[in-house]
């Protein structure tokens, strides 16, 4: 297998984990794309001085993409704990899948016939072994000169040519050699592979399986050297993304666009909504809102902020968490302010009518999603629940007229202009706002009313964003500053 598995390696390298994503590089080409607005005016009130015209050659737009590709894998790693290299794999029933398949089985078979030969021939079988020797040798450490000396000494291609040539070559031996080789390099998730490789006898399944059990060694390495690196980076990584996007900005001048177009229209928003501060917190209370703003984003008419393009989908991620959290907080308070009592105190319901809240709602963010008959059948469930609850500790069950009320409220939660889930969601709002605005992000600000049964999820939502918002500002300060400051010289001239 020839030199295809080195191949392949390379472009393992760039195939990354995109869970949730925890976790989505995009490609350059699309962030580009989405960066680049060449001869599209800006679209918000400060309009910048105009440049002249700047045409860009072939060799700088690859130049370019690659540097954006770098820096979205170096984001990844800092950003995303649970970042892994992936191996790649050709999609199915592709051109690129049936002519690997194709080539792969023409090799194994020229090399079983080689094998059966009278006498073997074992060409081909030394160009493996060969191979094999170079993927060991990469897996060794600098300080391990002993286990280099047992691979150049025992994987010796002149010595076993000479041996094949003789009709001396144990070719058994050798990959025995190779296996326990293996079995030291490989990580403890791989013993049971290693130990299936002791068992295979013919030839070929053997070196078949041995590239196989490489093909993932190889990743195990990578990620080993990913986790292993993302302390380092984290040192560096401010530096060098604001150095990247430094170097992107100067062949793309209107690279910050529609950042500039974000700070100012939460500037309206907040002057709108009678927000105030003084002059020395205008910047970082405007900038906390503009963040708050994105976990509002309208993502399919709206145009992302540039300086935080590798992070969108997990704002985006974070936006549809809080909103299935503010309808089950919503749900909950319609249900305990028209049980009182009752049901309050209770222990276990509160988690049982969340639980089954969560599950109802899980799919809310899909294309399927019938949001009346998912809430018709989430004020069914409680009911039935609050029915058998009541019921369990002596209590007079509702009356139908009653639950019929309360089910109909569960339904009318379902707007987003329902007054209840204003005032939930306002209240989340309040509360990530304080989380932003504490000095350290370490202790959680007070816990406003109606969002007790979402604590521990909110929490875990707002050190995210803390997180995604310190590194963000640490890396592109001096852009906002120059922007943010631009806007409120703006207001104040507008307010003389």
């Amino acid at each position: 297998m020839p030199k295809e598995s080195d191949e392949s390696s390379k472009e393992e390298q760039n195939k990354i984990d995109k869970d949730g994503r925890d976790d989505t590089v995009e490609t350059s080409e699309e962030m580009i794309r989405k960066s680049s607005r060449r001869n599209i005016p800006s679209p918000h009130r400060l309009t910048p001085q105009s440049s002249p015209p700047r045409f860009v050659s072939v060799e700088e737009l690859l130049e370019t993409a690659k540097g954006v590709t770098n820096l979205a894998l170096a984001h990844e790693i800092v950003m995303n704990r649970a970042f892994q290299v992936k191996p790649y794999e050709p999609g199915e029933g592709s051109l690129e899948k049936t002519v690997k398949e194709i080539m792969h089985k023409a090799f194994w078979d020229c090399l079983e016939s080689q094998l059966n030969d009278d006498p073997p021939s074992y060409s081909y079988a030394v160009t493996l072994v060969g191979e094999i020797k170079e993927t060991l040798l990469s897996f060794l450490l600098p300080g391990q000169s002993r286990l280099r000396g047992q691979i150049e000494e025992a994987l010796d291609i002149s010595l076993i040519q000479q041996e094949a040539e003789n009709r001396a070559l144990d070719i058994n031996k050798v990959a025995k050699f190779i296996i326990d080789m293996m079995g030291t390099f490989c990580a403890p998730c791989r013993d049971e592979d290693i130990k299936q490789l002791h068992e295979i006898t013919d030839i070929v399944p053997l070196f078949k399986s041995i590239f196989a059990v490489l093909d993932k060694m190889k990743i195990d390495m990578a990620n080993f050297a990913v986790s292993s690196l993302r302390p380092h980076l984290l040192q560096q990584s401010v530096e060098y993304e604001r150095k990247k996007f430094h170097e992107f900005l100067e062949k793309q001048p209107n690279a910050l666009d529609f950042t500039q177009k974000w700070l100012q229209d939460t500037a309206d928003y907040v002057t709108e909504g009678g927000a105030t501060c003084t002059p020395n917190s205008a910047q970082l209370t405007l900038h906390n809102h503009a963040y708050l703003r994105l976990l509002k984003w309208d993502h399919d008419t709206e145009s992302f902020p540039e300086t935080l393009l590798m992070d969108q989908g997990r704002f985006q991620e974070m936006q549809q968490e809080l909103e299935q959290l503010a309808l089950v907080a919503s749900v909950l308070l319609i249900v305990y302010n028209s049980a009182g009592e009752a049901i309050s105190g209770l222990p276990g319901l509160m988690e049982r009518l969340k639980k089954t809240i969560k599950i109802l709602l899980a799919e809310m963010h899909t294309p399927s999603f019938n949001a009346d008959e998912t809430f018709a059948a989430v004020a069914e469930k409680l009911c039935v629940e609050l029915r058998g609850c009541l019921s369990q500790h002596g209590f007079s069950p509702f009356s139908s007229d009653r639950e019929n009320i309360l089910k109909g409220q569960i339904v009318a939660a379902k707007t987003t202009d329902n007054p209840i889930r204003k005032v939930i969601d306002s209240r989340i709002q309040m509360y990530l706002l304080g989380f932003l605005e504490s000095s350290d992000h370490r202790s959680a600000p007070a816990l406003p009313g109606g969002l007790t049964p979402i604590s521990k999820e909110l929490e875990e939502i707002a050190v995210k964003l803390g997180r995604l918002v310190t590194f963000n500002k640490l890396v592109y300060s001096p852009f906002y500053h120059k922007i943010l400051q631009d806007i409120l010289k703006q207001g104040e001239s507008l307010d003389v």
